[in-house]
């Protein structure tokens, strides 16, 4: 069921829902009545006047919902979310500009109660939620939430409000997002202190784990082809796929899955995430096995901090630590049973692959040929934004340079060339701020000679004069200025700037 979340004001009208193979019948001359196909099934085992009374009551709260609609309007949307301890209802009216929300009368609240204990009788038992929409023309639509997706925030009750509905309709199984919520008791969270004194027994023990991750990518080419699967789905104006920030990347899936790599001092790192559908979930929390060690033998800096946000909700599938050369693992799944739950960084073809998706059937010839070389580039950190450009020619010049900033941030782009006339400009208002005396060393003097990482930057000294100590800078392409002299030796100068260049624009992942 599509959550009304997007129904808040100030939002496009919410779609409705995904309806599938519908059931259709008239209960009245002027009201058609729909029902998802799956929850008629249910239906079908009431009583044929508990049924009809379904019905009934739909049509009641219908009518009450459009009496109490404002002029103009055109349809009504009312999500309600119920337990027997709990319950909340909203309205929203349309007119074709914006919605207008009104919490659901009592009146309404009343017919929605009968409905949901009628529905108990059920074989799906009684739902959690229920969208009903209406049009003035007098079209009814009901959709029924089961809890196959979780809910939204604003309409997730606290667990003890579930607990106590499952205490008065109890259930053979819950949903496995929703038993972990009511049954994960906080036993995936792994504090500091808790980890330090793990990793303390496991030295002590004189026992580590082996590596043992089999099918995840040495965490340089894994960051790099992160960045750039990033690049690409902000480039086609993508709200879905992976992103990043210098010290964190995260994916989150279509389908509830996803993940998050968070960067270490030390060149260390922590993957983390779950599949949220995942088996050993569903017999932790419907048929109280155990939960996997995910921790076990983890370093003490494999703690919550780092940890993927899904390990507050007790959903927390597989964990990875890179200590610098190599990947380990406690309990978690190989590589290949996580995949949705990661972007497609598994090999060079994975990524080509996912990038050529986005540029669909129909793209140029030549923008399908140059996806290699944007994956080989990003691969060697050396991704240009020309390169970025030539397979994404139809892009807008905002989404390339939002795009070419995540190859930034993932430490993969590089660095442009620092035109000649900037790098005079920035040294001479280094100069002109410096307060230094310029009459043996005018700025208008300035000349500058092209390195690998930038320029060499300085004012010659008068013909037939040799000058010791002159002031000579160094202009990185990345922009970063640095004074020296020509006292040192401008070949270990110029060694030594460009080596900080590369550690400075190097990928912190």
């Amino acid at each position: 069921m599509n959550s009304a979340e997007n129904a808040a004001p100030g939002h496009e009208s919410p779609p409705m829902p995904e309806w599938g193979p519908e059931h259709s019948e008239n209960v009245a001359s002027d009201v058609e009545f729909t029902l998802g196909a799956d929850h008629f099934e249910n239906l079908s085992a009431l009583s044929g006047r508990s049924a009809a009374r379904i019905r009934e009551l739909i049509r009641q709260a219908a009518g009450e919902l459009a009496a109490l609609a404002p002029a103009g309007w055109i349809r009504v949307d009312a999500v309600f979310a119920l337990t027997v301890v709990a319950e909340t209802g909203v309205a929203y009216y349309f007119d074709g500009e914006r919605p207008v929300p009104a919490p659901a009368p009592s009146s309404v609240m009343e017919l929605i109660r009968q409905h949901r204990r009628i529905s108990a009788e059920s074989t799906g038992g009684p739902w959690w939620r229920l969208l009903l929409s209406s049009t003035s023309e007098g079209r009814i639509q009901a959709d029924y939430d089961y809890g196959d997706e979780p809910f939204p925030a604003d309409q997730l009750f606290p667990p003890d409000a579930y607990r106590a509905d499952l205490e008065f309709f109890p259930r053979a199984k819950l949903p496995v997002w929703l038993a972990a919520y009511l049954n994960h008791d906080d036993r995936q969270l792994h504090s500091p202190l808790r980890a330090m004194a793990q990793a303390q027994t496991v030295r002590s023990s004189g026992v580590h784990n082996d590596p043992a991750v089999v099918d995840l990518p040495p965490l340089p080419l894994l960051t790099a082809r992160w960045a750039v699967l990033a690049a690409a789905f902000v480039a086609v104006g993508s709200e879905w796929g992976p992103r990043l920030l210098p010290a964190l990347r995260w994916f989150e899936g279509a389908r509830r899955s996803g993940s998050s790599l968070y960067a270490l001092p030390g060149g260390r790192a922590v993957l983390s995430g779950g599949v949220w559908d995942a088996p050993v979930l569903d017999r932790a929390y419907n048929q109280d096995f155990p939960l996997p060690q995910l921790y076990r033998g983890a370093p003490e800096w494999v703690a919550d901090p780092v940890l993927n946000k899904r390990v507050v909700h007790g959903m927390l599938t597989f964990c990875y630590w890179w200590d610098g050369s190599r990947w380990y693992r406690g309990e978690s799944p190989t590589a290949d049973e996580i995949a949705e739950a990661v972007p497609g960084v598994w090999d060079s073809v994975t990524v080509e692959r996912v990038i050529g998706g986005l540029l669909g059937e129909e793209a140029a010839d030549e923008c399908a040929a140059a996806v290699p070389g944007l994956v080989a580039a990003a691969e060697s950190a050396a991704v240009t934004r020309s390169a970025l450009a030539a397979v994404f020619p139809d892009a807008g010049a905002s989404d390339i340079a939002a795009a070419y900033y995540q190859l930034q941030m993932g430490g993969i782009a590089a660095a442009e060339p620092l035109p000649e006339g900037e790098a005079i400009s920035r040294v001479a208002r280094e100069l002109t701020d410096s307060g230094m005396d310029l009459s043996d060393y005018p700025v208008a003097g300035l000349r500058a000679d092209r390195l690998n990482a930038g320029w060499m930057v300085y004012v010659p000294p008068p013909p037939d004069e040799i000058s010791v100590g002159r002031t000579i800078f160094y202009i990185a392409d990345d922009g970063v200025l640095e004074w020296s002299s020509s006292a040192v030796a401008p070949s270990r100068c110029t060694a030594d700037f460009e080596e900080r260049f590369q550690v400075r624009n190097r990928a912190l992942l």
